[in-house]
């Protein structure tokens, strides 16, 4: 497995065990960010989704579709991700049946509230970073190691679709 593919399956894996990213959109509102609770289906790739209410700014602003920016820390800080992509609001019922949850009830009057909206964010180019301990690459500095060269596979410039 190439040093690419081993990132983004890191990312993949952090991002469905930690779910929490930062979503902005870069054409409105000057790309201010806010706190979301992503929802993965399966391992790897496929849209992230985001339930939100028809009230927020957020789903006014996507509209029928726009770019959006995903930015990712993983609890450790030992991953950061940035992804561009689109947004779109989705309303198909059989979708909100198959992610429905228990944290996701709690905010709403049930599947069928009327507030309730389905974003779903299709990835697109995506940076990738590995942030070793910062320990660990301080002692390997002090042993001489290079740390651009160290860095070098530690991060990747990608495709997620």
């Amino acid at each position: 497995m190439t040093h690419e593919a081993e990132l983004v399956a890191k990312f993949w894996k952090a991002l469905k065990s930690d779910r929490t990213v930062m979503v902005g959109l870069p054409d409105v509102d000057s790309g201010r960010s806010q706190p979301m609770t992503a929802q993965i289906e399966g391992d790897e790739g496929g849209p992230i989704w985001f339930f939100s209410s028809s009230e927020t700014d957020l789903v006014g602003a996507v509209g029928g579709g726009v770019a959006a920016d995903l930015h990712f820390v993983g609890k450790g800080h030992d991953l950061f991700a940035t992804v561009s992509g689109r947004m779109t609001v989705n309303t198909d019922p059989a979708v909100v049946e198959r992610l429905w949850n228990p944290f996701v009830a709690a905010w709403y009057e049930g599947k069928d509230d009327p507030k309730l909206r389905l974003l779903c964010f299709e990835p697109g180019d995506a940076q990738i970073w590995l942030n070793e301990n910062s320990l660990f690459a301080g002692l390997k500095m002090m042993l001489g190691v290079d740390p651009k060269v160290a860095s070098k596979d530690k991060v990747a410039h990608t495709r997620l679709t």
